[in-house]
């Protein structure tokens, strides 16, 4: 094996070693990276049970540039005797039905089409090929945005059915890797168009950090991403006891929608971290967004709210305030109506 193999093979093992032992479904989008990813993962195959099949992703923003990429992605698995397949997505239609950028559109529409292809293929992970760079530029652009310390934390090798092997690599090292195997690459134009904030990020902003205030910010980012991540491990851990104590999840209505009821004394008992993070928790539970001021606001609510008061959110949730607890439901499904419950 090459050395960037055995060391991802090593780190794999030590991370998350029932990988070598699954069926994986690999993002390749034809870009350096991914097809990096690819070969690697496939120089494994001879050392564990690891069953590869090779994802490309159509999100219908780049028609001139898909017939090539998905050439390159389709001659690469032959080449590697390994199953290959296209999923067309349209990220423009959802970007104008969320609200999304087409950014964060395509990213939404690929890993529901990663997911669709896991069920359907009765397949265990999924594999993607953000890379060490990734990282740095991740943190910093949550910086940006002001997130907390789970943001700042950075991905993580593992989410779920998600894998990262290369997030500890960075892409100099790939590059190298490719050059030497005479790996056939694509160059993706999206990554250079300076409308993204991550691509200003990363040609401008981290650029100008290296040259002017520190050549180490990007090993300093991961090593803050890294200790937070720590943090975040402990976190979790005393958020599964306190969730348990202090929450309740009714089975669904008629409309298949959660009701969660929180117990307000044990509520107000927990530290302060741990209760932000349970609310988080508690609105994702109930499929709603959790943005900075309705966290605080149902913060509000749970530690002082009055007896008989209400907060009304995004798609018809509703939060009853009573003395004991405070209750979360859809009383009239979900959907955007306005108004006291105390109306109906």
């Amino acid at each position: 094996m090459h050395s960037l193999e055995k060391i991802i093979y090593r780190l794999l093992h030590r991370e998350i070693a029932e990988t070598l032992i699954s069926r994986v479904l690999v993002g390749v989008s034809g870009g350096p990276d991914s097809m990096a990813l690819l070969h690697i993962l496939a120089a494994m195959r001879p050392h564990c049970s690891l069953t590869l099949v090779a994802a490309y992703i159509d999100h219908g923003l780049r028609p001139g540039e898909t017939p090539a990429e998905w050439a390159c992605v389709r001659a690469a698995a032959a080449d590697l005797q390994l199953d290959c397949t296209m999923v067309t997505v349209d990220a423009a239609a959802v970007a104008i039905a969320g609200k999304f950028s087409p950014e964060q559109a395509a990213r939404e529409v690929r890993y529901r089409a990663f997911a669709d292809l896991v069920h359907a293929r009765q397949l265990d992970l999924v594999a993607v090929a953000h890379t060490a760079d990734d990282q740095s530029e991740e943190v910093l652009l949550r910086l940006l945005r002001g997130g907390g310390r789970r943001a700042l934390s950075g991905m993580r090798y593992r989410s779920g059915t998600l894998i990262r092997p290369l997030l500890g690599i960075r892409k100099a090292e790939l590059m190298a890797y490719l050059a030497e195997k005479d790996i056939h690459f694509c160059h993706d134009s999206s990554n250079d168009d300076m409308r993204f904030l991550r691509n200003r990020i990363r040609h401008e902003l981290l650029p100008l950090l290296e040259e002017r205030y520190d050549s180490g910010i990007r090993r300093a980012l991961l090593k803050t991403a890294a200790n937070l991540g720590e943090d975040e491990d402990l976190l979790e851990r005393l958020l599964a006891g306190s969730w348990e104590e202090t929450v309740v999840i009714e089975t669904p209505d008629m409309e298949g929608e959660p009701v969660c009821r929180l117990d307000r004394s044990r509520f107000r008992a927990l530290h302060p971290a741990l209760q932000r993070r349970l609310i988080e928790k508690l609105l994702w539970t109930m499929g709603t967004t959790t943005r900075y001021e309705h966290v605080m606001a149902v913060l509000a609510a749970g530690r002082e709210g009055r007896p008989g008061s209400e907060l009304h959110l995004s798609q018809g949730l509703r939060i009853e305030v009573s003395r004991e607890q405070v209750l979360f439901s859809y009383p009239l499904g979900k959907g955007p109506w306005r108004g006291s419950l105390k109306e109906y």
